[in-house]
Order: C-alpha cells, then structure tokens, then sequence
C-alpha cells in the first residue's frame, strides 16, 4: 500500500458506521496552558487547562484503510508482524521493537533514515509501574511547530549526529507507531482526526513539564468540523501510523490530533487497553 494513496471523498463518510463518545477538548484560555509530567510543585495544578467533554461521532475506518494516507489524512492502519515476545520488557522493546520498526518504516515510507527516540507502554491496571501509564484521555497532538525541531536537536545530539542542523534543514517527519500488545483492543480506543478537518486556530501550543526539560505539544479546543475515526478490534499485529510533525508546509498533513475515548459498544467486563506508542523521526531524501 502506497502512503500517498488517493482519500475517500469527505462526504461519503458519513456514510460509515459511527458510535457516539465524548471527547475531552481544552476550554480556550488567555494563557499559555502548562501540564506537568510529574506531581507538580506545591501551588500548582496537574493541568493549568480545563477540558470540556463534547459528544462526537466517531467513524468506523476499518473499511476505508486502504484508502488511508499519513501524508493526508495523518494516519493509516498496515500490517505488521512483530517478534516481540513481552511488550513490558523495555531491554526487548529496544533491542528488538526499535530496530524491526526502523526497518519497516523506511521501507513503508521511502525515508532515507529513521530513528526510533522514544516509546510509551500504556495500561490503566500498571499505570506508575516501571513508567506503565494510563491511556491519554484528552485531545492532543504530541508535537508543535515549534518543539518537532527542538527535539530533533535533542535527539540527533544525543546520539551523537555531527551536524544535526544539517538533517533538520531537510524534510523529516515525526511519526508514532501505536500497536496493542495483547488482548484485541475493546477498553479505550484510539480515536484520530482527519488533519484536514483542524483549522489552524484550534492547535493551541502548550507546555509540558518534565522534571528535567519541558517540552511543547498542541492541545486542541473543539471546532463542529472535526471528523474522527477509529479501527475497532486492533491486534497486535496492526500498526497504526500517526503523523504528529512534519517540516513540509506545502500542503501535506503535518500534525494530526488523537486521543483515547470510552467507546459505547465495549464490554463492561472488557480487560483494560494494553498499548505501545513508539516516537519515531523520518528523515527524506534531501
């Protein structure tokens, strides 16, 4: 499957089957919104933003996967078999899930170099244990304009490139690979919008405070012309590509919004979501 397919005409989509879930958008505020990785200093909220709950459709894409495209809509859905035994092993998830992804994205997205920089492991159950955390429960895009070249300098440095500046003058992208890891997927769903559906003035840039360095993503406040999708049922050997930066501002999908959602048609006894998102930097040909 080619990334840069032809899309499914917008408005044949509603024509998709749909369920009805809320989502947690921010409220628009006067000030930069500040959201903590940590248990904040004393006299500080967790989250300077409140989030506001709108009720959304949102469309069943399995059926439209083929026609999906990263580079347009900002995400898609492909097989990919991984060897990955334990998921919860971070020593395997590095020595094995890093480089089998590299391998498989250069070849799915023509890149002339990937570099796997980050991963997170998500269960409700074993959130806190060996930094296991919950599912994101708000709308959120993991990278700005701004911070998907700060951390590519962080990264690129960190591993040593003589010339990082040299491989940002080019096009890069940054895309998560976001896979289950056990049981087919029914608690907690990942809901993604279609890029083209987010003006420009529903990004909001805000800060995100590690203990050691802060960094920036988009929150998004709610707009009516947001579409949303989701692959129900995901399997461990589904991966689901999000775009979350791009440094190509002709045209292409360059940032796309996801969030995790309560999805009405899942068991009450449904086990927890058990997922893995790895953070991903694709550099193209200059």
């Amino acid at each position: 499957m080619s990334l840069l397919s032809p899309v499914l005409d917008p408005l044949t989509r509603p024509n998709l089957p749909s369920v009805q879930a809320t989502l947690n958008y921010l409220l628009p505020m006067a000030e930069k919104p500040v959201n903590y990785t940590y248990d904040p200093p004393e006299g500080f909220s967790r989250n300077s933003g409140t989030s506001v709950g709108y009720e959304v459709p949102i469309y069943n894409a399995r059926s439209i996967a083929a026609d999906l495209s990263v580079d347009r809509e900002g995400f898609a859905l492909l097989d990919q078999h991984t060897a990955v035994q334990d998921f919860y092993d971070d020593d395997e998830v590095r020595r094995v899930y890093y480089p089998e992804a590299e391998q498989w994205l250069k070849k799915v997205t023509g890149a002339t170099r990937v570099v796997v920089f980050d991963h997170v492991v998500r269960n409700a159950q074993r959130s806190g244990q060996n930094d296991i955390r919950e599912p994101a429960r708000r709308v959120h895009n993991d990278f700005t304009a701004n911070s998907g070249y700060t951390r590519g300098r962080r990264v690129l440095g960190e591993i040593g490139e003589n010339d990082p500046d040299a491989l940002l003058r080019q096009r890069f992208s940054i895309i998560n690979i976001w896979r289950a890891i056990a049981n087919p997927i029914q608690e907690s769903p990942l809901a993604l919008s279609d890029a083209r559906s987010i003006a420009p003035g529903d990004w909001v840039a805000s800060d995100l405070v590690y203990r050691d360095r802060v960094g920036e993503t988009y929150s998004i406040t709610y707009n009516p012309s947001h579409q949303w999708f989701y692959f129900p049922q995901m399997h461990r050997d589904e991966a689901l590509l999000i775009k979350c930066f791009d440094s190509d501002e002709s045209g292409l999908a360059r940032f796309s919004a996801h969030t995790s959602f309560d999805d009405p048609t899942s068991p009450a006894d449904a086990p927890p979501r058990e997922s893995i998102e790895l953070r991903i930097f694709v550099f193209y040909e200059a």
